[in-house]
């Protein structure tokens, strides 16, 4: 496979928090490819990067691209089968943070059945080479939220799905890193940050907007 430097698609800044966030999101949005994940798990709801449901409310009708990150209970439930009741309106991917140890195949199956009744695709996260299963998106992540940096990139090449890199990623790296990604000519793929992009727990759009600006202004 032959490898090219090259842009992500879009990246997803995860972790959006409050309604003061809206204008400044809206602003970057305009200028970039940028999506804004918005993180689900009714036991933490209201701490630092889980919106109350009022905050949601506010993101979801901000005319944002958005995804929707379940975790907790409700991930669990939509990989066995179950369908959580859950407000996504205006989101565009849900990813189902469920766990640690990968997916199954009837795990794929129920995400993207789950997904595909709001009319929106799924997306699950690996922990070694991307899955060829095209019902869903994948992102390869070891990090889950905690900023490390994983040591190898798994290849991505024409025969994936749509597939992301997380890990570790800051403004301080984040140039380096895209040369390191073995990803074929013509694949589009994209990438998310979540704790790159916080300062003292808060997230931080002049990081987002460092970010954007060593990613597409190259």
């Amino acid at each position: 496979m032959t490898s090219i430097k090259k842009s992500p698609a879009f990246i997803t800044f995860t972790g959006v928090d409050r309604v003061d966030l809206i204008p400044g999101m809206q602003a970057l949005a305009a200028r970039y490819p940028v999506e804004w994940g918005v993180l689900f798990q009714d036991a933490r709801e209201g701490q630092p990067r889980f919106p109350t449901s009022d905050v949601r409310q506010a993101i979801r009708c901000s005319g944002l691209r958005l995804s929707a990150h379940v975790c907790g209970e409700a991930a669990r439930a939509i990989v066995a089968g179950q369908s959580p009741e859950l407000d996504l309106a205006g989101f565009s991917r849900i990813q189902i943070n469920h766990g640690f140890l990968g997916s199954s195949d009837i795990e794929i199956r129920n995400s993207h059945t789950y997904a595909a009744r709001y009319g929106m695709r799924a997306a699950l996260q690996c922990q070694g080479d991307f899955p060829s299963d095209t019902r869903v998106d994948w992102l390869y992540d070891l990090s889950f939220g905690t900023g490390v940096q994983p040591k190898i990139w798994p290849p991505l090449d024409a025969d994936h799905p749509l597939c992301g890199y997380s890990g570790g990623f800051s403004s301080a790296n984040i140039a380096a890193l895209l040369e390191a990604f073995p990803v074929a000519s013509q694949v589009a793929y994209w990438i998310d940050m979540e704790s790159g992009v916080r300062t003292d727990d808060q997230f931080d759009l002049e990081k987002c907007a460092a970010i954007c600006q060593q990613v597409f202004d190259r």
